[in-house]
């Protein structure tokens, strides 16, 4: 039982604010910290945490930032094998959080969209049940979901904040699952009739919607300090479910509570407890 993640692996800056700035306006930092981030990454560490195997495809680069993103990721229980090191620098992110756990995100641009599929190994994905793209140069991602689904692999996409800037119709139309937000899912004009679509809508919860049916969760009305990564606990937690042999309407109930306590976690990357899931999903 093995996803294989693939996307940005990112040095991430969180700075908590008082308030996030407006043009022309002055916010000040009340805390910062720094660590490992960027989607796939974040959701291979999340799928480690629930007991599920994850491999990740991306780029890092060379120097300590990219070093230590790679320790963090492989004393979490990630495989970086297939990670591509490449001449550069790691790609780093300055997340900025206010009060409300809202975020804006400021790129400081690196080789995080280097990776190269001709470079992949064959093998990736034998023994792997799951593909899980995320945000990444549309040809790229376009190239795995092929490879995936030739393969007989399941293809999950959460497209993130970009969506609206870039062309992914060639990987949605492979798609077996595709996660969205409220503003993604207006930038996303056809999907496959036999998708199966998921409506993150943060605190309010989510919905399921497939071929035969919607499904609807209210969430767990937790309060959030960070939605940071948020979305990446939640895709986590619902292929984990799953693979796990969950009906769809529990793999939903678990995404949500993985969702609500990452956001309950100042940073990209939330310690997910089985158990506590768990409690939270049954009481």
């Amino acid at each position: 039982m093995r996803v294989v993640c693939a996307g940005h692996v990112n040095w991430d800056v969180t700075m908590r604010v008082d308030s996030l700035p407006a043009p022309d306006a002055e916010s000040v930092v009340e805390d910062r910290r720094a660590s490992g981030g960027g989607s796939a990454a974040n959701v291979a560490v999340a799928l480690a945490d629930l007991g599920v195997g994850a491999s990740l495809l991306g780029s890092v680069g060379t120097g300590a930032r990219g070093e230590r993103a790679r320790d963090e990721l492989s004393a979490a229980g990630v495989d970086t094998g297939p990670l591509q090191v490449v001449e550069g620098r790691t790609a780093v992110k300055y997340l900025l959080v206010d009060g409300a756990g809202e975020v804006a995100v400021v790129d400081d641009g690196g080789v995080n969209e280097s990776f190269r599929v001709d470079a992949a190994p064959r093998s990736l994905f034998e023994d792997a049940a799951v593909c899980h793209l995320t945000g990444q140069r549309p040809d790229t991602a376009a190239a795995l979901a092929e490879r995936a689904s030739a393969a007989g692999l399941t293809v999950s996409f959460d497209p993130g904040r970009r969506l609206d800037g870039r062309d992914y119709a060639a990987t949605i139309e492979r798609c077996d699952l595709l996660f969205l937000n409220r503003r993604e899912a207006g930038c996303v004009d056809r999907v496959p009739a036999d998708c199966r679509v998921v409506r993150k809508r943060g605190a309010d919860g989510a919905t399921l919607e497939g071929p035969d049916r919607l499904l609807e969760h209210p969430g767990y009305g937790l309060e959030g300090v960070d939605t940071t990564g948020a979305g990446d606990a939640f895709a986590a937690g619902l292929l984990a479910a799953r693979l796990r042999g969950a009906d769809a309407e529990r793999a939903l109930a678990v995404a949500n509570a993985c969702g609500a306590l990452a956001a309950t976690t100042v940073g990209p990357r939330a310690e997910l407890d089985r158990e506590r899931v768990r409690e939270l999903v049954d009481g």
